[in-house]
Formats: C-alpha cells, sequence, structure tokens
C-alpha cells in the first residue's frame, strides 16, 4: 500500500460532502430509519443497551454500501438498511460487533480507576443522582478521556475491518490486522480527518446556535433549526466513511452478495 498523504484527511471531508449532495434526502432518510430502529431496540430490557453496539458493523455496511450506490448514480432506499443481513458475511460482522461492545466495554470499566465508576454506572444506563453527578463530574471528564485513549487502537482496528469482511471476503481476524496496520500507515490522513470533523462539529453549532440566539432569543427556535442540521451532519460524517476505504483499497468492483477475490494486498 502506498503511503496516503495527510492532506487526503481533508479530500475525504470534501468526498463526503460531494457524496451527500447527490441524495441529501435519500442518505438522510437511511440515517433516520437507523436511528428509528435504533430506538426501538433500546426498548428491550438489557439487550437493548448491547444491541445497537453489536449491530454497528452490519448497520456500517449499509451506509457503505448506500455511498457505492450513490456514487454509481443508483437510487438509494429504506430497505438497504438490511444490506449486511442479506450478506453471506453476516454473521462474520456480528462476530466483529461482539468485539465492538466487548473493547467499549472494557475501555469505560478501566476508567473507572479515575472517577470510582461513575463513567461506568451513567454509561450503564444507571441513574446519577444530582449529588453524585456533582461529586464526580471531574473525575469522570478524565475517565472519558481515558476510555477515549484506551479505545483508540481498537477503533484503528475496526475502522476497516466490516468493508474487509463483507467486500473482500476476509475473516476476521485477517480484517482487523490489515485495519489496524492500514489506519496506522495513514496516520497523518486520519488525524487531519478527525481535526476537521470535530472543529465542524464543534464551530458550526455554535456559530448557528450563537446567530440565531441573537436574532429571536428563543431555546425552541435554536432547538428547531439545530436538529436537522446536527442530522444533516451526522450523515455527512457518515458519507465520507466510504472515500477512506475506497482511497486505499480501491472501488468495490462486485455485487454485496457475490464474493470478490480477497487477494491479499501489500501493506
Amino acid at each position: 500500500m502506498e503511503k496516503i498523504p495527510a492532506k487526503d484527511g481533508w479530500l475525504w471531508v470534501r468526498q463526503g460532502f460531494a457524496l451527500f449532495r447527490k441524495q441529501p434526502a435519500e442518505m438522510s432518510t437511511l440515517f433516520l430509519s437507523y436511528m428509528f430502529l435504533m430506538l426501538a431496540l433500546g426498548i428491550i430490557p438489557v439487550l437493548g443497551q448491547m444491541l445497537p453496539l453489536v449491530l454497528i458493523p452490519v448497520f456500517a455496511m449499509s451506509f457503505m454500501q448506500a455511498c457505492r450506490q450513490v456514487e454509481k448514480g443508483e437510487r438509494v432506499y429504506p430497505n438497504l438498511l438490511l444490506a449486511g443481513f442479506r450478506d453471506p458475511a453476516r454473521n462474520t460482522l456480528l462476530k466483529l460487533g461482539l468485539l465492538y461492545l466487548l473493547a467499549a466495554t472494557l475501555a469505560v470499566a478501566v476508567s473507572a480507576l479515575a472517577d470510582g465508576g461513575v463513567f461506568w454506572k451513567a454509561m450503564m444506563g444507571g441513574g446519577l443522582s444530582a449529588e453524585e453527578l456533582e461529586a464526580g463530574i471531574g473525575g469522570m471528564r478524565i475517565a472519558m478521556l481515558i476510555s477515549a485513549a484506551l479505545y483508540v487502537p481498537a477503533a484503528m482496528a475496526f475502522w476497516y475491518a466490516a468493508p474487509l469482511i463483507m467486500w473482500q471476503r476476509m475473516p476476521l481476524g485477517k480484517a482487523l490486522f490489515y485495519s489496524f496496520f492500514t489506519v496506522r500507515r495513514a496516520g497523518g490522513a486520519f488525524l487531519l480527518y478527525a481535526l476537521i470533523w470535530i472543529v465542524i462539529a464543534v464551530m458550526v453549532p455554535t456559530l448557528i446556535s450563537l446567530a440565531i440566539t441573537l436574532l429571536t432569543g428563543s431555546i425552541n427556535a435554536v432547538i428547531f433549526v439545530m436538529l436537522p442540521i446536527s442530522i444533516i451532519l451526522t450523515v455527512v460524517i457518515y458519507c465520507s466513511f466510504y472515500p477512506t476505504y475506497t482511497a486505499v483499497f480501491g472501488k468495490p468492483s462486485n455485487g454485496p452478495d457475490s464474493p470478490p477475490p480477497a487477494g491479499d494486498r501489500p501493506l
């Protein structure tokens, strides 16, 4: 694999916006369908907390496949949300989802050493009293930073794993290996990519909220305007995942239901 220049991180963001502009309503509908399904799953006791994480790789491939269709000029429909479940790689994607759950749980669990378990309790859906929250807010911030730092290596291994499993028919271990070292080699591009999205996700909502507040003085107006903007930004972030894959592994040439050649690519 050729080294990816750092400036490509900005290119991936631009390509994400370009993909979204081609079918904004369709991609937003797909995302809203996903969110509605996650809310429905959240009603299930106990499993409702775990299933959204376990199903991340399956649904992530729905958005990757949607971006692929947008790029080819094909219409995106909400039933594409089930694309990962119809693919022969479904079981491997679910195993990857279990690793998502395990990695996230371990990262949050270890952070309990910093705040006595306040962040863990919040993430596990435990009710926190106002006194507990006020007393543990400082430690919880440190715990969140620790969790994020611990999760970075796992995120590197997970980043490309799902498309490598579904589009290149790699086994789970091989996909995780290729993903980790590919992200490592393209570290500069991914760092710029992440920094740009952090700036956009923080600055854009802040500036718009401030402008609306100064003009109207209404919190309801801020919520009314910011909700669709937040949805759009989230969908564009999802769209930008696809070019991070194609920049390294090329465009998938086979249909989602037919196994492409899984030839090794040099790292």
